[in-house]
C-alpha cells in the first residue's frame, strides 16, 4: 500500500510540476536531475533554442539522405542562378499553344504556333530580355549557355543575348543566300544546318574545333554538339565525328553505320536511333547515359539529349527519358495524350502533346540558388552543416574526457599534484588557439589528406579547449570531497579512481553538461573561423565557414547574396540556440544564478 501511494504521490508531484505549481514537500520527493529538468523545460528561451537546433541538426542529418552532393561536381553553366523556382514554368499563352520549346541553360525559349516568341526561366544576362527588333514570325529558336537563336519565315537567321566570342558574327553565307533549315545555340558557339547540307559555326573557335572529313560537307541531314565535338547524321544515314581525332565518340558501332535516322549527344555520349527504331549509345557512360531501357528498343521515333540524360519519343507517343536523375530529368510525369513533339537540354524536358499542351519535367531552379561553380547552395548547406556540428561534437568530447580526468584527479588529491596538473591546464591555456593551429595547419596542411586534416582539427580543438571544464571540475570536485559520502566510501575501502568517478562525478554531472553544451557552440564557431580564413576544412568538403570564405567579396555580397545570407543565418541560429540552452541549464542547475 505504501509503495502505491509513493508512487501516486510522483506522479501526481509530476503534474502539478508541469503546471507549474510546486511546493516544498514535493520538491523533497524529486532527484536533483528532475529538478533541473522541469526547471529547464519551464525557461521559454531555451526550450526555443533546443526546438531550434535540434531542427536544424535533424535536417543536416537526414535531409542529404533525400538531396545527395557529389562534393566533386562543378558546373559553370549553373553558376550564381537565383534562389527560386520556375525554370519550366512554361508562361500561359505558350502552354496551350507551343510550336517548339528549347530549353538553355537555366531559362528556355519557345515560339507559338503564330510564330510569336516567350523566354522563361533565370536569366544569366539581362541582354536575353531584350528581343531584336522586326524579327518577324519565327519558325524555330534554339536556347544555348547565355545566347538564342532564331530563324525567321524570311530564312534569316537572328542571335540575341550575350555577344563576345563573335556570337554576333554571323557567317556571310547565312546571310547572302543560303536557307538555314536547323541551328544550335552552344556554349559560346553556334551552328547554323543550311537546305544544302552543309554546317556553318560561328563563336569561340577554341571550344570545338571542327575538322571535316572528305565528302560530308553538303551531305549532312542532322547534327548535334556538346562542349567536344560536333557529330554529323548525312543523307547517307551515316553518323559522322566532325573531328580527324579519335575519341571515344568517333567509335561507332557497325549497327548505326548506314542505318542511322536520328541522333543526340550529352556531354560524355552519342546515341543513334536506326530504321528498325533501335537505340544504340557509345562514348563514356557517365551517368548510366549509355544504359539504355531494353523495353524501349524497337519502338523509338526521335531522339533528344541533355547534360548527362535522354530522351525518347516512341511511336505510340509516349516518352521515356533515361541516365541522371538529381533534379528528376529522368522521370517523365503522366502524360494522357501522345506526344508529337519532344525537347531535352541541360537538366530539363519538354513534350507538347497532340492539344498543343505542354508537359516538363527536370529542373525547376534552386531552393537556395547556387555558388559560382554552379553547385546547389541548399544541398552544401545541409552537408556543410553536419560536417561543422561533427568537428564541433567530437572537439567538445575530447575536451571533456581530458577536463574531467584532469579535473576530478586534480580536485581530489590536492597538493602536489593539484599543484603541477593545475599549472599545465596553465600553459596549454595560454597558447593562442587560432595562430597556433594556423602555424601548424601551414606547416603539415598540404602533406596529409583531407580527412586526415579533418581529424587534426577535431583533435586540435579538443586538446587545447580543456582548461576551462578542468578548472570547473576541480573546483566542484574540492566542494565534493568533504562531504559525508565520501568518508563513507573510503572507510568502506572504495578504491580513489572509484570515488572520484562513481561517486563525486555524478553529483557534479550537471555542471559538466552545461560546460559542454556552451563549448559546443563555441567549438563550431571555431571551426567556422578557421575554415573561412582558409585554415580550416577546405574545398571541396563543404563546412558553413568555407562557404562563407568563398563570398568574401564585394561581388558576391552586392550580387549574390544568398551565397552568404542562408549560411550565416544557419550558423548565427545554431549557435545562438546552442547557447541559449546552456544557459537555460545553468540556471536549472543554479537557480541563484539567475538573480546575479
Amino acid at each position: 500500500m505504501k509503495k502505491n501511494k509513493k508512487s501516486t504521490m510522483g506522479k501526481a508531484t509530476q503534474r502539478m510540476l508541469v503546471g507549474g505549481m510546486m511546493s516544498e514537500e514535493q520538491e523533497a520527493v524529486l532527484t536533483p536531475i528532475q529538478m533541473v529538468f522541469f526547471s529547464f523545460i519551464k525557461d521559454k528561451i531555451a526550450m526555443v533554442g533546443v526546438f531550434c537546433f535540434l531542427f536544424i541538426f535533424a535536417c543536416c542529418m537526414i535531409l542529404p539522405i533525400f538531396f545527395p552532393i557529389d562534393m566533386y561536381y562543378q558546373d559553370v553553366t549553373q553558376s550564381n542562378v537565383e534562389p527560386g523556382f520556375g525554370m519550366l514554368k512554361v508562361p500561359k499563352a505558350l502552354s496551350t499553344d507551343a510550336g517548339q520549346l528549347s530549353l538553355g541553360s537555366t531559362f528556355s525559349v519557345g515560339i507559338d504556333n503564330e510564330g510569336h516568341v516567350y523566354e522563361w526561366g533565370n536569366f544569366p544576362t539581362d541582354k536575353l530580355k531584350k528581343l531584336p527588333k522586326d524579327m518577324g514570325r519565327l519558325t524555330q529558336v534554339s536556347a544555348g549557355l547565355d545566347h538564342i537563336l532564331a530563324i525567321n519565315e524570311n530564312d534569316e537567321v537572328i542571335t540575341w543575348g550575350n555577344d563576345r566570342m563573335g556570337l554576333e558574327a554571323i557567317p556571310v553565307e547565312l546571310r547572302m543566300g543560303e536557307k538555314p533549315v536547323e541551328v544550335y545555340a552552344g556554349y559560346q558557339m553556334s551552328l547554323a544546318l543550311t537546305d544544302r547540307g552543309r554546317l556553318y559555326s560561328w563563336g569561340n573557335s577554341y571550344i570545338v574545333d571542327i575538322k571535316f572529313p572528305d565528302g560530308v560537307q553538303g551531305h549532312i541531314t542532322s547534327f548535334d554538339a556538346n562542349n567536344d565535338i560536333v557529330i554529323a547524321l548525312t543523307d547517307s544515314k551515316e553518323v559522322v565525328p566532325l573531328t580527324k581525332k579519335s575519341t571515344a565518340y568517333s567509335k561507332v558501332p557497325d549497327a548505326v553505320s548506314g542505318h542511322a535516322v536520328d541522333m543526340a549527344m550529352s556531354d560524355e555520349s552519342v546515341a543513334a536511333v536506326t530504321e528498325d527504331g533501335r537505340v544504340y549509345a557509345w562514348g563514356n557512360n557517365i551517368k548510366k547515359t549509355c544504359n539504355i531501357p531494353e523495353e524501349i528498343q524497337g519502338h523509338v521515333k526521335v531522339i533528344e539529349g541533355g547534360r548527362y540524360h535522354y530522351t525518347v519519343l516512341l511511336d505510340d507517343g509516349s516518352v521515356v527519358s533515361w541516365g541522371d536523375g538529381t533534379f528528376g530529368q529522368n522521370q517523365v510525369p503522366s502524360i494522357n495524350e501522345p506526344v508529337k513533339k519532344i525537347s531535352a537540354g541541360y537538366y530539363g524536358n519538354y513534350a507538347i502533346g497532340e492539344s498543343n499542351t505542354v508537359y516538363s519535367w527536370g529542373l525547376d531552379g534552386y531552393l537556395m540558388g547556387t555558388d559560382d561553380l554552379g553547385r546547389d547552395v541548399f544541398r552544401r548547406l545541409l552537408k556543410g552543416g553536419r560536417m561543422t556540428m561533427t568537428v564541433g561534437a567530437i572537439a567538445v568530447i575530447i575536451s571533456t574526457i581530458i577536463g574531467v580526468v584532469v579535473g576530478g584527479v586534480s580536485g581530489y588529491k590536492g597538493g602536489k599534484i593539484d599543484n603541477i596538473m593545475m599549472r599545465l591546464t596553465e600553459i596549454v591555456s595560454s597558447l593562442p588557439f587560432l595562430p597556433f593551429a594556423i602555424i601548424l595547419s601551414a606547416i603539415i596542411g598540404n602533406s596529409i589528406t583531407e580527412t586526415q586534416r579533418i581529424i587534426m582539427i577535431m583533435v586540435i580543438l579538443g586538446f587545447l579547449s580543456w582548461p576551462g571544464i578542468a578548472r570547473l571540475v576541480r573546483g566542484s570536485v574540492l566542494a565534493e570531497r568533504e562531504q559525508e559520502f565520501v568518508t563513507a566510501a573510503k572507510a568502506l575501502g572504495v578504491k580513489e579512481w572509484g570515488i572520484i568517478f562513481r561517486h563525486i562525478l555524478p553529483n557534479v554531472i550537471t555542471v559538466i553538461i552545461v560546460n559542454a553544451t556552451l563549448d559546443f557552440a563555441t567549438c563550431m564557431l571555431t571551426e567556422s573561423s578557421l575554415s573561412f580564413i582558409g585554415f580550416g576544412v577546405t574545398e571541396p568538403n563543404a563546412t558553413w565557414g568555407n562557404m562563407l570564405n568563398s563570398a568574401r567579396n564585394a561581388t558576391v555580397i552586392e550580387k549574390y547574396w544568398w551565397r552568404w545570407v542562408f549560411p550565416s543565418i544557419v550558423l548565427a541560429i545554431s549557435t545562438i540556440s546552442i547557447n541559449c540552452i546552456g544557459d537555460g541549464l545553468r540556471d536549472a542547475v543554479d537557480p541563484k544564478s539567475k538573480e546575479r
